[in-house]
C-alpha cells in the first residue's frame, strides 16, 4: 500500500510542482543564446502587448541578503522558514527537507535593483510576477484583533510596506507590468504552526495543534481577506493584476495526502485525507473571499486600461493524458483525473459549480463564489499520464481511482496548448504565470522554452486569449524543501559570494524573443 500511493503522490508531486542594487550583473558565456539579430525577422510572432515576464515567489529570493542584518532581511515569521530551519523537522526524514537555510536564497530583498536592471537590459521583461508575503507585512497575532481593512493597517510592518513600495515602483519604473500573488504558499506562524500540527495532528486543542491554517475554515478565510483587502488598498496604485492563491491543489497534496521528496508542505501529514478535502474547499472560497475584498479595495487603475483591478487564481494545470490510449479504462481514468487537478477549482469559482466528493458530478451551486475569476493563471510544466488502478480507500474518497504512471511522466510541450485551450471554454484573459526548466542554461532556450512557444502561439492562433508568459524563474533561487540545490531553473544565475545576477544564456535567449515579440 505505501509503495503504491508513494508512486501515485511522487508523479503528482513533480508535476505540480524562486549599495548591491549598484552592482552590474557579470556575465556566463552566452554564445549559444539567440541575440537579437539572430531573430531580427521572427515567423513566429505574438500579439501586440504581449507581456514577456518572468516569476519568483517572495519565500524563494528574498533572504540571503548580503549586507542587510537577518533581522531585516529574513522572513522568520512564516510557516515554511519554521518548516525548512527547524532542527526537528529537518531530522525527521519524512518532511525530505534539504537542511538550507534560506538565507543561501540571492537576497532579493536587497538585490533586488540589481536583478531588476539585468532583467530590463539583457532579458528585455516587460513583465515581473512577484509575491507579497503575509508574515513580512504583519509578523504577529495582534493582526487578528482587526475586523476592518481600515483597522488592519494599524498592525502593519511600516518597514516591509515601503520595501514592497520600492520594488514595486522600480519594476514600474523599468516598463515592467506587475502581477502580484497574494499567497504564494506561506502563512505566517500564528496563523498555521506547521511544526506543531506535523507533530500533534489536527485535532482541535489540547489534543492537537492550536494554529491549524487552512483546516481552521471561518478563521483563515476571514484573516486571508481582510490581509487581501489591506493589499489591495495599499498597493492597488501600483498593482492591477492580482493572483490570489498558488497552485492551492499542489498544497493540499503535499501537505495533507502525501509528503514526497519532490514535494512537502507543512503540516507533511500522510493520508489526512478528510482535512485534504476540507483544505481543498476551504481555499476555493478563500480564493472568492479574496477575489471579493481586492475589487472592493483596489480602486485605482494603475495601468490606465480602465480596470482598477483584475483579479484570478494561479493554478497548476496538468497536461493528464491515459497510459495506454487503446484501454477504455485508462480513458475513463484519465476523464477523472483531469477533473480533479485541472477543473474542480475552476468550475467552483467561475460557475459556482461545487463538487465536494470529487466524483466528477457537482452537487452544489455557490452564487457567493460564481464569477470569481477575470483571469485565469496557468502553471504548467509537464504531461501526466494516469491508468485505472485505483488506490486502497477509493471506496470512500473517489480521487483514488486511479493512480498516475511514474514511468512514463515527461515533459510535453503540447500540453500548453492542450491546458490553454481548455481553459479559453471559460472566455477569460489568460496568462502563463509559470513554464520553465532546469536545463542546462546553454540549451533551455532552443530545447524547452521554444517548443513550449510554439504551442503556446498555436493556441492564441486559434483564438486563446493568451496575454502574458512568466518564464519560471527570474533567478536561480530556494527551491522549497530542496534548499539551493538540484534546481537551477533561473534566467540568471547567482553569484554565491556578492549574491549579484549573472547573466546567462537563458537570460539573452529569452531576451532576443522578448525583443522582437516572438523568435
Amino acid at each position: 500500500m505505501k509503495g503504491r500511493i508513494g508512486s501515485w503522490c511522487v508523479a503528482v508531486a513533480a508535476c505540480l510542482g524562486a549599495a548591491c542594487g549598484q552592482t552590474t550583473a557579470t556575465t556566463e558565456d552566452a554564445s549559444s543564446g539567440d541575440t537579437a539579430a539572430d531573430v531580427a525577422q521572427p515567423d513566429t510572432v505574438f500579439p501586440k502587448n504581449f507581456v514577456w515576464g518572468a516569476a519568483i515567489a517572495g519565500f524563494q529570493v528574498d533572504m540571503g541578503c548580503p549586507t542587510l542584518p537577518a533581522a531585516q532581511c529574513d522572513d522568520a515569521k512564516s510557516d515554511w522558514y519554521q518548516w525548512v530551519t527547524d532542527p526537528v523537522l529537518i531530522a525527521d526524514g519524512i518532511d525530505y527537507l534539504s537542511g538550507d537555510p534560506p538565507s543561501a536564497g540571492p537576497g532579493f530583498w536587497e538585490t533586488w535593483p540589481a536583478y531588476l536592471d539585468a532583467a530590463r537590459d539583457s532579458a528585455h521583461l516587460s513583465g515581473l510576477r512577484t509575491s507579497i508575503e503575509w508574515s513580512r507585512i504583519f509578523p504577529d497575532g495582534a493582526a487578528e484583533k482587526a475586523t476592518t481593512v481600515e483597522e488592519l493597517k494599524a498592525f502593519a510592518n511600516k518597514d516591509a510596506v515601503a520595501e514592497y513600495h520600492a520594488i514595486f515602483k522600480g519594476a514600474h519604473d523599468r516598463g515592467m507590468t506587475l502581477l502580484v500573488t497574494l499567497n504564494h504558499y506561506t502563512l505566517p506562524l500564528w496563523i498555521h504552526d506547521g511544526k506543531d500540527c506535523h507533530l500533534k495532528g489536527l485535532d482541535p486543542p489540547p489534543a492537537g495543534c492550536v494554529n491549524r491554517g487552512w483546516v481552521e475554515k471561518d478563521r483563515m478565510l476571514k484573516a486571508i481577506a481582510l490581509y487581501a483587502g489591506y493589499c489591495a488598498a495599499e498597493f492597488g496604485g501600483e498593482v492591477d493584476l492580482w493572483g490570489t492563491l498558488n497552485e492551492p491543489f499542489a498544497v493540499v497534496l503535499a501537505g495533507y495526502i502525501l509528503p514526497s521528496a519532490d514535494r512537502t508542505n507543512p503540516p507533511g501529514l500522510v493520508l489526512q485525507l478528510d482535512a485534504a478535502l476540507a483544505v481543498m474547499f476551504n481555499m476555493m472560497e478563500g480564493h472568492a473571499r479574496m477575489y471579493d475584498a481586492v475589487h472592493a479595495n483596489d480602486t485605482v487603475d494603475a495601468d490606465g486600461d480602465g480596470k482598477a483591478a483584475m483579479v484570478g487564481i494561479v493554478s497548476n494545470l496538468a497536461y493528464v493524458v491515459p497510459a495506454d490510449p487503446a484501454n477504455p479504462k485508462h480513458v475513463i481514468a484519465a476523464t477523472h483525473a483531469d477533473w480533479v487537478y485541472n477543473q474542480v477549482f475552476l468550475e467552483a469559482t467561475i460557475n459556482g459549480e461545487v463538487d465536494r466528493d470529487l466524483d466528477g458530478v457537482p452537487e452544489e451551486h455557490r452564487p457567493d463564489m460564481k464569477g470569481r475569476m477575470d483571469f485565469i493563471g496557468i502553471n504548467y510544466y509537464n504531461q501526466l499520464p494516469v491508468n485505472d488502478s485505483p488506490i486502497p480507500g477509493a471506496d470512500k474518497w473517489k480521487f483514488l481511482d486511479f493512480q498516475p504512471v511514474t514511468s512514463a511522466f515527461a515533459t510535453n510541450p503540447e500540453g500548453i496548448y492542450k491546458e490553454v485551450t481548455f481553459a479559453s471554454k471559460y472566455k477569460l484573459p489568460i496568462y502563463i504565470t509559470e513554464n520553465g526548466t532546469g536545463e542546462d542554461k546553454s540549451t533551455g532556450i532552443a530545447n524547452y522554452v521554444k517548443p513550449h512557444l510554439t504551442w503556446l502561439h498555436k493556441a492564441i492562433a486559434e483564438g486563446a486569449d493568451v496575454r502574458g508568459y512568466f518564464y519560471w524563474t527570474l533567478m536561480d533561487n530556494y527551491e522549497w524543501n530542496h534548499g539551493v540545490g538540484p534546481f537551477k531553473m533561473g534566467l540568471f544565475a547567482v553569484d554565491q559570494k556578492t549574491k549579484t545576477p549573472v547573466v546567462t544564456p537563458m537570460a539573452t535567449g529569452y531576451g532576443a524573443m522578448a525583443t522582437v515579440n516572438g523568435f
